[in-house]
């Protein structure tokens, strides 16, 4: 079986695009016994996934991938965006960050509170880079909501649906959610090679 190195210390993320991939070996970055963070300093998600793709390749030398993921919120010209994961400060949890959403959007009306979830996967194979990204439509709830997911999926509400991706089950999500549209992107591309 041919190995890839996913550049992520998340398992779960890991195992669930193992499922996906038939013929590849998903490695993490705990499997090579890597447990340092990966610099993350690029001013966009492209550049972000890029990073930490190329960091990994230049490393261990092998094919790999990386993803970054951000919110953009239309009312805070784009915020938190690249910054999502540290919106409230640099070593920050979940909830500080959707608190600090939710503070700054106190009294905007819901018509103002669109929004879209971004994630491009940057994939190094055999040298080249290839890029998937995948996106969602939606609008920033007035309070959370929803015990399942992470981040700021308790206030994010995508379009068509009445639920927000906290309240959803993962098999719903990971049908609609932009981090499905660029892994099922990914996964394509490598069950062709």
């Amino acid at each position: 079986m041919n190995k890839i190195v996913f550049a992520s210390h998340n398992i779960h993320k890991v195992s669930e695009i193992q499922h996906s991939i038939e013929k590849w070996d998903i490695v993490s970055l705990k499997d090579l016994d890597y447990a340092d963070d990966i610099p993350e300093t690029g001013s966009t998600l492209r550049e972000n996934a890029l990073q930490k793709a190329q960091f990994v390749y230049d490393k261990f030398g092998y094919n790999c991938f990386a993803d970054d993921t951000g919110l953009e919120i239309d009312f805070l010209n784009g915020e938190p965006g690249v910054f999502s994961a540290r919106y409230a400060g640099e070593n920050c949890s979940f909830e500080d960050n959707t608190n600090k959403v939710l503070e700054k959007l106190k009294s905007v009306p819901m018509e103002k509170r669109t929004a879209r979830f971004k994630t491009t996967i940057c994939l190094i194979f055999e040298g080249e880079k290839y890029f998937f990204d995948g996106e969602v439509e939606g609008h920033i709830c007035e309070e959370k909501s929803g015990e399942m997911g992470f981040g700021y999926d308790p206030i994010f509400k995508p379009i068509n649906y009445n639920i927000t991706f906290a309240e959803m089950d993962l098999d719903l999500k990971n049908k609609i959610s932009h981090r499905a549209i660029a892994s099922a992107k990914l996964v394509e591309f490598l069950n062709q090679k």
